[in-house]
């Protein structure tokens, strides 16, 4: 058994294969809260409910005295406010998939997924199709009098299918079977000598009308295919619509008597030239009783035609899909488009205009289905044995109204394999909160039930009828924001924020705001101080905490003259101004800025011993060396970090006469 486990902060939607709706959507109740906030909010099930990023606190001194909608929070808020990572009950997802159940072209079999309320799980399920996969390909035909020539033709597919299927699979079974419609009123003539012979007006023997015949049960043997083929005979009915949709159904549920192997890919095709009655058409024929579903053949035939209506299109669509049954339609021309658009409603279906259902052509239409339905399955144009994964989501809306835990199986099948992943979603509704198994979530009175009694005579203040529920100095109840229950405080809930603490003399709400929110809206007020987000700092979160919006061009830190406070730059020397402190015009290296410099140079005799007292008279971060000549001249080089980048060298020549 593989597992995993996540804890959700977000659900992000996503549908593929089969869905749950996914959907939350959490209503905030006070600006800047938490979507998580409500005030209907008052036991840990109903948090867990609001969303899979919320979380409870059953930390039993959390915010003592404030409300019980006030332990449901973000994790990240509810840490800031106290409450350890221990002490909360939060959504978690867990996804566990069986490994020890092999498969051949659908894996994991088996899937388990504990989901909470507005949680979300995603798992991949993988798709391989096997190269040269057996197929059993089911003929459906009408047999009605206007397929005559269409039958004549169909004696010739079976060996010629047989042949070109070897290119795609070595193993290829074909059944039969055969409809016409309901045999009753309207839909043929009762009358004595039309029911045995439907076709006795034209000298003809027909076969009697019936709703669905199973004539011959999956083989290999073409030959024997071919020989039941020509001892089929047509038959007649009244109305154009023909009963194709009620056989289809027989021959996709009724699986043990048509012979579908489990492991070959089912090809059911449907051969007529007529559209088909729907559900509800058979109330003609005072038939009202809804089809079942299931099986009705007695010695091949099909015997709930004459009791149970048509089904409806997607009572049919689901018994394909349960039975992993592609279907194929091989119809006239004329009826092209009255099959195309139910086509569309069945997942899997091919659809082929034939002008006539002559052997080349059924053949191609029964390769061509083959190849598309391992496309549809697979994802890919040719049928070659690749392996596709597909990413599902599965998600829990809410739990029952009672608030039980329930289990649900879901089936991942692709259409046309006979192969499925079961996945196993258990919702947790409830909640544990730790080994306790005590949330702190109702609002009964501390002493009603008589489990915190004892605490409370311990807290009885003699002098204090309310017991003590007065702080220090103070003589109101829970400092005038709460009432005394059982010797605690129980504080009111405000608009504003929670009031907490056991004299309800805390809030969070009393601290300092900034562009007209609370702590600036990049943090939250505890015990009337801002917890401010990464990031930022300062009394109302107002500051950022990085120097990044103070670094000059040159990468220096407010160019290396000054601090960075608050994300501004505050320059040491008040010659300094700038956004960086780059700028100072009464530093420009100039001649005249360093002449009392040099001159103190000049009347110390230029000596190095002397030159030290020179440093009183130059400005800071200068220093000077000397660069005597033999000429009578001297030069004195001066060395001003000035420039930001890098060490300017001003080079200033005096033209004196050295000393004697």
């Amino acid at each position: 058994m593989t597992s995993w486990l996540r804890t959700y902060g977000c659900v992000p939607p996503c549908l593929l294969l089969c869905s749950l709706v996914l959907c939350v959507c959490a209503e905030a109740s006070r600006p800047g809260d938490s979507a998580c906030w409500s005030p209907s909010v008052s036991s840990c099930t109903d948090c867990l409910r609001r969303g899979p990023q919320c979380a409870w606190c059953f930390k039993e001194d959390f915010l003592e005295g404030a409300a019980s909608n006030s332990r449901c929070d973000l994790p990240a808020n509810l840490l800031k406010k106290g409450c350890g990572q221990e002490f909360m009950e939060q959504s978690e997802v867990k996804v566990e998939v069986n490994a020890t159940i092999s498969s051949t072209q659908v894996s994991p079999q088996d899937i388990s997924i504990t989901l909470t309320p507005g949680a979300e799980a995603s798992f991949i399920v993988a798709v391989k199709q096997l190269e040269r996969y057996p197929v059993d390909l089911y003929y459906l035909v009408d047999v009605s009098a206007s397929m005559q020539e269409n039958l004549d033709h169909l004696k010739t597919v079976g060996v010629a299918l047989s042949l070109r299927m070897t290119e795609h699979s070595s193993d290829l079974w074909l059944g039969f079977g055969s409809f016409v419609d309901k045999p009753v009123s309207p839909y043929i003539n009762v009358h004595p000598s039309k029911i045995n012979n439907p076709c006795s007006d034209y000298e003809i023997r027909c076969r009697p009308a019936h709703g669905f015949h199973h004539v011959l049960s999956m083989t290999g043997n073409m030959s024997e295919f071919t020989r039941v083929i020509k001892r089929q005979r047509i038959s007649g009915n009244m109305d154009t619509p023909e009963g194709g949709l009620d056989a289809m159904l027989q021959a996709a549920v009724c699986q043990r008597a048509v012979g579908w192997r489990p492991e070959a890919k089912r090809l059911l095709l449907l051969m007529t030239d007529q559209p088909s009655h729907l559900a509800l058409d058979s109330r003609l024929a005072g038939i009202v009783t809804p089809h079942d579903g299931l099986c009705h053949l007695e010695n091949n035939v099909y015997t709930g035609s004459t009791k149970m209506d048509h089904p409806s299109v997607g009572q049919l669509s689901d018994k394909l899909l349960e039975n992993h049954i592609y279907s194929i339609f091989a119809v006239e021309k004329q009826q092209y488009q009255w099959y195309e658009e139910l086509v569309r409603l069945l997942p899997g279906s091919h659809l082929g205009k034939l002008g006539l259902f002559q052997a080349p052509n059924l053949i191609d239409l029964v390769v061509d289905a083959y190849k598309v339905s391992t496309d549809q399955s697979k994802g890919h144009v040719f049928c070659v044995p690749v392996q596709v994964y597909f990413n599902i989501t599965i998600g829990l809306r809410s739990c029952p109204d009672g608030g039980q835990d329930e289990d649900v199986t879901v089936m991942v099948h692709p259409v046309g394999y006979n192969e499925s992943t079961v996945v196993r979603v258990h919702s947790k509704c409830g909640c544990s909160c730790g080994s306790s198994r005590r949330c702190h979530d109702n609002g009964q009175s501390t002493c009603s039930n008589g489990t915190n009694l004892d605490q409370s005579l311990t807290d009885w203040d003699g002098e204090n009828s309310n017991w003590n529920c007065k702080a220090d100095g103070s003589d109101v109840d829970c400092s005038g924001r709460g009432f005394c229950d059982c010797g605690r405080c129980v504080c009111e809930q405000s608009r504003l924020g929670t009031v907490y603490g056991k004299y309800c003399e805390k809030d969070d709400f009393s601290c300092p705001y900034y562009d007209g929110l609370l702590c600036g809206g990049r943090g939250m007020c505890v015990l009337g101080e801002c917890v401010c987000e990464d990031g930022w700092t300062g009394d109302s979160c107002k500051c950022p905490s990085s120097t990044s919006t103070c670094q000059a061009p040159g990468g220096l830190v407010c160019s290396g003259q000054g601090k960075c406070v608050c994300g501004k730059c505050v320059c040491d020397d008040s010659r300094y101004s700038g956004s960086f402190c780059e700028r100072c015009p009464a530093c420009q290296s100039t001649c005249q800025s360093y002449w009392k410099c040099v001159d103190c140079h000049l009347s110390h005799g230029l000596t190095q011993t002397e030159g030290g007292i020179c440093n009183n008279t130059c400005a800071p971060l200068v220093g000077y060396t000397d660069d005597v000549s033999g000429t009578g001249t001297f030069t004195i080089t001066i060395y001003s970090e000035l420039n930001i980048k890098s060490i300017t060298w001003f080079r200033f020549m005096a033209l004196v006469k050295k000393p004697q």
